[in-house]
């Protein structure tokens, strides 16, 4: 049966986030994960985990510069250097948090070079950053995400990924994550996959935002509660590792936000 890991970086977003550690124990929640942890130091963050008591189970390599419009550096053929820079940071915090899976995001695809330049560097960049984190038993994740939530992201399909990995798994392969969130359904895309062993981010299929009042399809949509699906297809699949919910609580979250997560044979 998998297990629930929230994701500080969308629920609990009323609060400051060292607040959302304590929300989220307080909420029932043992396990945490969220985008990205270099605005503080890893002794701030390994505090605010041990003093809640929550194992923190995922985060993503740098991603270049997030409020920019940048969404990850692996398949910039321009910026290698500064992604491999980033490998050495993720790790250093991977250790300091106890955190044990690292996720790549990709990407959009720079306009100046082809999709299978991107998709060069990538693999290239890929392999460097699997070899550096096996040195200290670290593991990474790759994932596929749509391009509602990122327009043009490099990777938006599961079949991309799959490609990706048997490009590098001869070196040292990337695991797959997080398919929920990829442009085909997540009971299509992994309906017959073997059990996938990264973390999964899974939702309904909308955007990520908690305000849009748009149509469930329309970007920016707000997603906030889980696929029915999720939990029967991931126990079928024998899948028993963490998922973060992909969702966006309208602020304030529930003290106990079942309504958006629970019934759907999950553990905590």
């Amino acid at each position: 049966m998998p297990r629930f890991a929230a994701n500080l970086t969308m629920l609990f977003t009323e609060l400051p986030f060292l607040d959302r550690f304590a929300a989220a124990r307080a909420a029932g929640f043992r396990f945490v994960e969220y985008l990205f942890p270099y605005a503080y130091d890893p002794a701030v963050l390994r505090q605010a985990l041990d003093d809640n008591g929550l194992t923190q189970v995922l985060f993503n390599l740098p991603a270049g510069n997030w409020e920019a419009g940048d969404r990850g550096l692996a398949a910039d053929p321009a910026r290698v250097a500064e992604f491999r820079k980033g490998v050495d940071t993720a790790v250093a915090y991977a250790l300091a948090l106890g955190v044990k899976k690292l996720n790549c995001l990709a990407g959009v695809r720079p306009k100046r070079f082809s999709e299978s330049e991107s998709a060069e560097i990538l693999v290239d960049n890929l392999i460097f950053a699997a070899d550096a984190l096996a040195v200290h038993g670290l593991t990474l994740v790759i994932e596929a995400i749509n391009r509602f939530d990122i327009p043009g992201f490099l990777l938006h399909r599961a079949e991309q990924v799959d490609k990706i990995i048997e490009a590098v798994e001869a070196v040292g392969t990337p695991q797959r994550g997080h398919s929920s969130s990829t442009s085909t359904t997540p009971s299509a895309s992994r309906a017959t996959s073997p059990p996938p062993c990264a973390p999964i981010s899974a939702a309904s299929a909308t955007s990520r935002s908690p305000t849009n009042p748009g149509p469930p399809t329309s970007p920016g949509h707000r997603r906030d509660q889980l696929t029915p699906s999720c939990s029967p297809n991931l126990d079928r699949l024998g899948y028993d590792g963490f998922v973060g919910p992909g969702i966006c609580a309208r602020p304030p979250t529930p003290p106990r936000p079942w309504p958006l997560l629970s019934g759907h044979g999950f553990s905590l």
